[in-house]
């Protein structure tokens, strides 16, 4: 028998597949969370001057370059002027101010940048939307991505390009 070796060949990079990353949307600041329940009175109420007190003291410097979420993770009702106060509180520190939770600030701002994807220029491609992610890319970001694709794209497929899931895949005409 003859061994015969044969060049080996990335059949992956030869497939003309479109890799996209949705981790590459992920914001580059750090997350930080202000909960409005250690402001709440007897952890029901919130009282306006002892609110507005606490919020002359606290340390803002600690949320410099950071989106900050701002919610109340406890059972109350909560004006909305609050987070109106600290809103304008964290301005001069924060890099974005959210009222949410972490999770809804993550859908937003995929939200926000898929809004501006080009998505015409994957028009007739082979898209592959890279499954496995360092960061918590929100299970909507992926709805929103193929929503936007699907007009535009051949096919759409979930996972790595050497293994893929098949999403969507245009009907030949």
């Amino acid at each position: 028998m003859q061994n015969i070796e044969q060049p080996l060949v990335n059949r992956v990079a030869g497939s003309g597949l479109v890799t996209l990353r949705l981790e590459d949307y992920f914001p580059k600041e750090e997350m930080a969370l202000f909960d409005l329940k250690d402001f709440l009175f007897m952890g029901l109420i919130l009282k306006e001057k002892d609110f507005r007190e606490a919020l002359a003291v606290h340390d803002w410097a600690q949320y410099e370059g950071k989106n900050l979420a701002v919610f109340c993770s406890a059972d109350a009702i909560i004006p909305t002027w609050a987070y109106m106060l600290v809103a304008v509180c964290a301005a001069p520190f924060a890099a974005d101010i959210f009222q949410g939770t972490a999770e809804e600030f993550y859908k937003h701002i995929f939200q926000k940048a898929l809004n501006e994807v080009d998505v015409a220029r994957y028009a007739g491609q082979r898209v592959v939307v890279k499954g496995c992610s360092d960061k918590p890319v929100p299970p909507s970001a992926y709805v929103e991505l193929t929503r936007k694709l699907q007009p535009h794209a051949q096919s759409i497929m979930f996972g790595e390009p050497c293994s893929t899931v098949p999403i969507f895949k245009k009907p030949k005409q």
